[in-house]
């Protein structure tokens, strides 16, 4: 009982030796290991996780127990290693870093000068088509812009340069047409490209049970600071995925209020949209 108080003691002396500075020194390396966890979760990097930590008890036994050739080689892998995590993870790291400088929730840099009615004519000619393709059950996927440039991302598409209305989105978007098993890409307010190959999420296990037009819309989201918009060709369920998640069943209403929310409003709440991602529907 004696050594209880005589611990129970120190640890008191030890903490009444903490300075501001202690504090925030912890609090920082706690959010920086939270965020690099966080990282590796999302990515399912299990295995390099395994790997790292496989790594750390040998360098601990070699040092341990002076076992030179051992540290020696451990050291250079670990060095190498450093290097082949980054370029493993450039593209996810470039993400992350974008988005670290840009606030969120608003247009950006890019649509500063846009008139807030034109922004809300915008939303409600988007609202109008995604709730009419979604009547007629015809698949979507529309990638609206906003801070990063997106040519680096989409392929094979087609320079369009037009006006946005749901005239001209059902057009493309109509099972016939040349362009309709691709995305339109939105830039400054018009339809900028269509027919775009996008990047596939592989990682979302909530979107085993969904399609690849979902899978499509959720990759751009994670790498980029898009807003997507999907329409499902099996049950006409209108979903929006931004920063890698996805929310679904919108109707006309719940959709533009959210939509205000991400483009005109500070905040973002998404009340109205269901977060669904898990739900059972089809590949497309």
């Amino acid at each position: 009982m004696g050594a209880f108080f005589d611990y129970f003691k120190n640890l008191i002396q030890r903490l009444s030796i903490i300075e501001i500075k202690d504090v925030i020194d912890i609090l920082v390396v706690a959010v920086i290991f939270f965020c690099v966890i966080r990282f590796l979760h999302e990515r399912r990097a299990t295995k390099i996780v395994v790997g790292i930590a496989l790594v750390l008890v040998l360098m601990l036994i070699g040092s341990i127990f002076e076992m030179s050739l051992l540290n020696f080689i451990l050291s250079n892998i670990s060095q190498v290693g450093i290097i082949a995590v980054i370029i493993v993870f450039q593209p996810e790291l470039r993400t992350a870093l974008e988005k670290m400088g840009k606030g969120a929730g608003k247009f950006g840099e890019r649509f500063k000068g846009a008139n807030e009615s034109l922004v809300g004519d915008f939303i409600v000619d988007v609202a109008h088509a995604a709730c009419e393709l979604s009547a007629s059950k015809t698949g979507a996927l529309i990638v609206i812009e906003r801070d990063s440039n997106l040519d680096n991302m989409v392929k094979d598409g087609t320079v369009i340069d037009a006006k946005v209305s749901p005239r001209l989105l059902g057009n493309i978007f109509y099972n016939k047409a040349p362009l309709h098993d691709g995305a339109v890409v939105i830039r400054d307010l018009r339809v900028y490209m269509a027919g775009c190959v996008l990047p596939l999420s592989e990682e979302n296990e909530a979107l085993k049970n969904l399609g690849t037009r979902h899978r499509a819309g959720v990759g751009m989201s994670e790498k980029s600071d898009a807003v997507v918009v999907i329409v499902s060709e099996e049950t006409g369920i209108i979903s929006i995925a931004v920063d890698g998640v996805l929310k679904r069943g919108f109707t006309e209403k719940s959709f533009i209020e959210y939509m205000n929310d991400i483009f005109v409003s500070s905040e973002k709440n998404g009340k109205d949209g269901k977060n669904d991602a898990e739900g059972g529907e089809s590949d497309e």
